[in-house]
């Protein structure tokens, strides 16, 4: 059996290291102009959307660890278009921490904090999202939305509009046992992806699971390339479980 684990968790893996840029929502809608307004595109030196990400504070954006491919230099803020961006919401990334115990997206803590060269400029066009307290509960059949730039199907090219969806909590136990073959990690949430045609794909990586108006989860992975749509749930990083190290991280910089 533990051969197997091997196998499988290289395989889920390779398909994600393949697929990680560029995917997006499956079924969702345009996300409306003046909403949603903390989400970030990483990109590379080309301008490509490599990951999506979110603003915590004027600061720092929290995205994916398994985001940092080496080739992420720059966020872009305030915009829902990839093709009509106001360079003033360009910000350099002058340094990458990801949680220090980040191995694999299989063995979980996949979370990144990114620290801007330059503040982030608040206004009607750019915003941040609050984090969950420790002690927050996710219920259940809870309705989220996660939003994303890219494909809108397996294997499709990628898009310029950003795109939510609605996606409902799974319980964890449940997604567990479906998972069975490929154990979770610890600290995640699972919510769309099974018994619906709705979620994300890869390359959504690193944005936010919003339940409430927080940013409860961050995009991890799905199963393999398939987004149209897999028999196990989509599975997020669990924020409230990392706020001690968030905290720790962006607290010399308040």
């Amino acid at each position: 059996m533990h051969a197997l684990h091997k196998i499988l968790l290289f395989h889920v893996l390779t398909c994600l290291r393949g697929k990680a840029r560029g995917s997006e929502i499956i079924n969702g809608e345009k996300t409306p102009e003046n909403s949603m307004l903390y989400m970030v595109s990483l990109q590379n030196n080309g301008g490509q959307h490599v990951c999506g990400g979110f603003l915590i504070n004027e600061d720092f954006v929290l995205t994916a660890a398994h985001c940092d491919d080496g080739s992420i230099t720059r966020v872009v803020l305030g915009t829902h278009n990839l093709k009509n961006i106001n360079y003033v919401n360009i910000r350099n990334i002058q340094q990458r921490y990801k949680h220090p115990y980040y191995q694999t997206v299989g063995k979980g803590k996949d979370i990144m904090l990114l620290k801007l060269a330059e503040k982030a400029r608040l206004d009607n066009r750019v915003q941040t999202i609050p984090l969950p307290r420790p002690e927050t509960n996710i219920n259940q059949n809870q309705r989220c939305r996660v939003a994303g730039w890219g494909s809108i199907k397996t294997n499709g090219s990628v898009v310029d509009d950003l795109r939510v969806v609605d996606v409902s909590i799974f319980n964890l136990q449940v997604c567990k046992e479906k998972w069975s073959r490929l154990p979770l990690p610890d600290s995640v949430i699972c919510a769309g992806g099974y018994k619906t045609n709705k979620g994300f794909c890869q390359g959504d990586s690193g944005g936010p699971l919003v339940c409430d108006g927080k940013a409860v989860g961050v995009v991890s992975f799905n199963n393999n390339k398939n987004c149209n749509y897999p028999n196990v749930p989509n599975v997020y990083t669990e924020t409230s479980k990392y706020l001690g190290w968030i905290k720790s991280i962006i607290k010399p910089y308040e």
